[in-house]
């Protein structure tokens, strides 16, 4: 979501006497708000969820679908197909949000504006990265939020390791072969260790030395710091028995076109550098005007906005009371953005008069992290699993968290464990349509075609 220059078009008039719910965001908590508010009203009010894209991303994958385990549709579901009827999809980017009216505008991908009215509103519009004021980074590091950011990164680590295998220089061959990723949570863990076993792969394919390959995962804290002792031990370990050097309790100072300086004073020779140190609510919500808390919407337990009875927020843009931790707000994760995106569905049903309000409640059923090969680490029900146990769990969980493409998905895995994986660089996306310092990371960017909206696409042919 992105908040652009305030526009004049006027609100929609309002159709019948339904009450209009607009739900902005389609990702776990937007998702999973707009189904449970149509299974529990039905025909009974019309619902209208905003998105920049037309597809429910499975973010869980997106590291498969950079190593080429998985093409990107498997994890691109159709919100059109999958969510009740009564959802109309509007897809566009919300830009302004005006609580006093009542009205939300958004721009589709077309560059038009649309205006139109609500009687309750839910804000679900997820994250975008977390930058730091780093030299360089913006300019020369790329996140990993988005479809558009996962192609980039397959065609980026095929290109260099191609790259490498056709240089006659030794120094250009070992910084193409270098790849930094900042950031040892879940998505830099994963990135790393699928990364590393598609790059070590291509290098043996293409007659290098699969050591030539370095990954380097920088970190301030630990390996998966604040998940259980069990999954991080695991993560930590299977990492540097490939090979992986994790640098923990170091960061990056600095970062040019041929490499990265770490804190320490070390220069790491590098054409690569992912950034996935965290994230940061989406920056549509600073200017609503609503109170925030660590940037994000203050809620009470029923997921409502205190002083807006119209308004709720869940999932990464909602400061949200963890009933388990006194004092503080759930975290970030796709587990809380689906529970508290159902809660909020059930709950602006009941402020319509069907069901009653409920508060938000979860019971920690564990975590996965997938490692690539036959290596996870899971501790479902607190029972501690890794290797191919946990690789079974892990992947069983998320084929039924999966609200579609789940047969596809599926056959894709058992593909990839038959068949040596394809190394076809598409091109589609490239470094410019991917910024590190974006408000739509799942929206790639094309400066170089873009032209004013209200000039068609024949003025555009000719001019």
């Amino acid at each position: 979501m992105t908040r652009r220059q305030r526009g004049t078009g006027a609100a929609t008039p309002r159709a019948g006497s339904r009450p209009r719910v607009i739900v902005v965001g389609g990702g776990f908590a937007g998702y999973n708000a707009a189904r449970s508010l149509a299974r529990t009203t039905g025909d009974a009010v019309e619902i209208v969820l905003v998105s920049p894209t037309n597809y429910f991303l499975y973010l869980p994958l997106l590291p498969e679908v950079a190593s080429g385990v998985l093409e990107p549709r498997r994890i691109s579901v159709s919100l059109d197909d999958t969510l009740p009827a009564p959802v109309t999809l509007a897809q566009g980017e919300v830009d302004e949000l005006d609580l006093a009216q009542r009205t939300v505008r958004w721009m589709d991908p077309e560059g038009r504006h649309h205006t139109t009215t609500y009687d309750r509103l839910v804000l679900a519009v997820g994250s975008v990265h977390k930058l730091m004021p780093i030299p360089g980074l913006s300019e020369f590091a790329h996140g990993f939020r988005g479809i558009p950011e996962a192609l980039y990164t397959r065609d980026h680590l095929i290109r260099q390791i191609a790259l490498a295998a056709g240089s006659d220089d030794p120094d250009e061959r070992r910084a193409r072969c270098t790849f930094v990723v900042v950031g040892a949570g879940y998505t830099g863990t994963e990135v790393t260790a699928q990364g590393q076993l598609f790059t070590r792969d291509l290098a043996r394919a293409r007659g290098l030395d699969e050591d030539d390959v370095r990954w380097v995962l920088v970190s301030r804290g630990q390996v998966l710091a604040g998940l259980d002792r069990h999954l991080s031990a695991t993560a930590d370990r299977v990492l540097r028995e490939r090979g992986v050097e994790v640098r923990t309790g170091e960061t990056v100072e600095q970062v040019t076109s041929d490499g990265v300086r770490l804190d320490n004073g070390e220069h790491v020779p590098t054409r690569t550098l992912m950034w996935c140190v965290g994230v940061r609510p989406d920056p549509l919500i600073e200017d609503v005007g609503l109170e925030l808390a660590e940037g994000r919407v203050v809620v009470d337990p029923t997921l409502t906005v205190p002083g807006h009875l119209e308004v709720f927020a869940c999932g990464d843009a909602a400061a949200v009371p963890d009933p388990g931790r006194p004092g503080q707000f759930t975290a970030m994760t796709a587990q809380h953005a689906e529970r508290q995106g159902r809660l909020a569905g059930r709950n602006v049903a009941a402020s319509l008069g069907r069901g009653r309000t409920r508060r938000y409640r979860h019971r920690d059923l564990g975590f996965l992290v997938d490692l690539g090969s036959t290596d996870a680490a899971a501790n479902p029900l607190h029972l501690r699993l890794s290797g191919l146990p946990a690789k079974t769990i892990t992947r069983g969980y998320h084929l039924l968290s999966m609200p579609g493409n789940r047969l596809r998905t599926a056959a894709d895995w058992v593909l990839d464990a038959v068949l040596p994986r394809q190394s076809t660089q598409l091109g589609l996306v490239r470094s410019v349509s991917v910024p590190l310092d974006t408000s739509s990371p799942e929206v790639p960017h094309h400066p170089q075609m873009a032209f004013p909206p209200e000039r068609s696409s024949r003025d555009a042919a000719s001019g």
